[in-house]
């Protein structure tokens, strides 16, 4: 299988490129400097950024599915996903490929809470959501809004705290595609970008978001 990836430097595009090439994949990633990337003499790479059409496009070229692990890399507003999911979204209706698996987050959708102790909802929403990631979620909400209004297959994991620690695995997961399980609060990378993985191949959670916690 081909693969573009987006993010492909970040915590988890790292994880994602390490399990495709282990999976016997091609990988072409987006790196705005290509010669630092650790993995850059085991995959295609394309020199530019998200917010480049034509860098896109070229990422693009000849895949069967698509990754993405971009995202704020603080809490500041920088909105990664507001410019660049629209553009790769259009790319990939105009010419392919049509599966998508891209990272989101637990407060992508209102509903998010739904699961949660009253008073667990309200903190987090007004202290986590509205004040401390006030940036990244609105960024995550915007992903969100632009998937769901396209007619690509996409599918987005929404963990909610991710953990650089080792994974339990898929089997111990918790997942649901309605709202975060009843306490939820974090999750291993790891187990996230094995998610993903499965997901490429997989049309459980087609076009929909999907909660995914330990």
């Amino acid at each position: 299988m081909r693969i573009a990836l987006f993010g492909a430097s970040g915590a988890t595009g790292k994880l994602l490129t390490e399990r495709c090439l282990a999976a016997g994949y091609t990988v072409t990633a987006l790196l705005r400097t290509p010669a630092s990337f650790s993995y850059r003499d085991r995959v295609q790479t394309v020199e530019g950024n998200a917010f480049d059409p034509k860098a896109i496009e070229a990422t693009l070229s000849g895949a069967d599915a698509v990754l993405s692990a971009l995202g704020a890399r603080s809490l500041k507003k920088e909105d990664v996903l507001e410019r660049a999911i629209p553009l790769i979204v259009a790319a990939m209706e105009r010419n392919g490929p049509k599966r998508i698996v891209a990272l989101g987050s637990a407060g992508a959708e209102p509903t998010s809470l739904d699961k949660q102790a009253a008073w667990r909802r309200w903190f987090v929403q007004k202290i986590v959501y509205n004040t401390f990631l006030k940036y990244p979620v609105a960024s995550q909400i915007a992903q969100y809004k632009a998937l769901s209004a396209s007619t690509l297959d996409w599918t987005m994991p929404m963990p909610p705290m991710l953990m650089n620690v080792d994974g339990r695995g898929l089997d111990k997961l918790r997942i649901d595609r309605d709202a975060l399980p009843r306490g939820a609060s974090r999750i291993s990378r790891v187990d996230v970008a094995d998610f993903m993985m499965q997901q490429l191949t997989r049309s459980d959670y087609s076009r929909s978001g999907v909660y995914i916690s330990w």
